[in-house]
């Protein structure tokens, strides 16, 4: 029987919100998980790409952006703010507004495939939606030491700990060797309410910066070295197992105890580090999902109808299948064999 999981790798399950694009998602997955906070909340946003016409809202996290349709929430977009590498403004043509206006273009990159996404603020004369987006990436962007594992940063200056916002330093510990090299190394580390912190006695640039976001469990063992801490890491942390060995020996069972607890109290409130001042507190997440409507409407079944193909803009992995080149008649030139179901007619078309 299998166990379930604990509250690291349920964290752990749930980091594709911070690092991947998704469509239709079920209602679950829309909810807000521990450390995400909704930022900022607009109202009448189109997405222009794959539902241009169509007014909805869009939530903005500290973990991702969330579009769901007004007439029905099934139809919903999630973007991981770990996902975006573009932002930019330009001319679009929406239908909600009755023509070319400025919109937000959304570049991503998800698993092997880049996507781009488009919304259009029905109401005028307001800048949030690229305001605060810009501002809110900038600060996923600038604030990866809360979620990710660092070698050889500028962590530590002449044996302080530079401080991160809202991190407070719990104890630091001396006489730890990093056991990743066969010898060992003798330093120090700084354990936090965010991460832990080892840097080389020696040289203080040899160092790991190790947030808690992205341990998956620790446990303390006897090894070759004697009594050692033992860390792993989440699969999207490398996965990586580190060794920690502690003078004087029985220092280890008290650190890693310690730690443990540290862990504990972080994976139920995580401090993810993506601050943003909001003018107002937005309604709960759970007050903006709209119920499903019986709509009074013949669904004509075109065949080419996915969501997935709407916003894709080219796969970026050599492993995704290309479609050889076929000559087509119509254009008179070579191009790449369609899928099932498409044709040029209905590439060049706009419903």
């Amino acid at each position: 029987m299998t166990a379930p999981p604990n509250g690291c790798e349920l964290l752990e399950q749930k980091c594709w919100r911070e690092r991947e694009c998704r469509f239709d998602v079920k209602e679950s997955d829309l909810t807000q998980q521990n450390g995400e906070e909704l930022i900022d909340y607009l109202p009448q946003v189109e997405d222009t790409k794959g539902n241009n016409g169509q007014s909805g809202r869009l939530l903005i996290t500290n973990m991702r952006l969330i579009w769901m349709s007004d007439k029905k929430s099934k139809t919903n977009l999630s973007i991981g703010l770990n996902a975006i590498f573009q932002l930019s403004i330009k001319s679009v043509n929406s239908r909600l507004r009755g023509g070319q206006t400025r919109s937000l273009f959304v570049s991503a990159k998800s698993n092997v495939h880049k996507f781009q996404f488009i919304f259009t603020n029905a109401i005028t004369d307001t800048p949030r939606l690229f305001t605060t987006i810009q501002a809110v990436h900038r600060a996923y962007d600038t604030s990866r030491l809360y979620r990710e594992i660092r070698l050889r940063n500028a962590v530590v200056n002449e044996g302080q700990l530079n401080l991160l916002p809202n991190e407070t330093i719990i104890e630091e510990v001396r006489g730890v060797w990093n056991l990743a090299q066969a010898q060992g190394q003798l330093g120090h580390m700084f354990i936090t309410n965010i991460r832990m912190v080892w840097y080389a006695r020696s040289n203080e640039i040899f160092n790991i910066s190790l947030p808690y976001y992205k341990v998956l469990n620790l446990s303390h063992k006897d090894t070759k070295y004697g009594k050692t801490m033992v860390v792993k890491c989440t699969k999207t942390g490398g996965g990586y197992t580190l060794g920690f060995r502690i003078d004087p020996p029985e220092r280890v069972v008290e650190v890693t105890t310690q730690v443990t607890g540290m862990l504990g109290i972080f994976k139920a409130t995580p401090i993810l580090g993506v601050d943003f001042q909001r003018e107002a507190a937005p309604p709960p997440l759970e007050d903006l999902k709209v119920e499903a409507q019986e709509e009074d409407v013949q669904i004509i079944d075109q065949g080419v109808s996915d969501a997935f193909a709407d916003y894709i803009v080219e796969a970026i992995s050599g492993n995704v299948n290309q479609r050889p080149p076929v000559f087509n008649a119509d254009l008179g030139l070579a191009v790449e064999e369609l899928r099932d179901g498409l044709t040029i007619k209905s590439l060049w078309s706009v419903p």
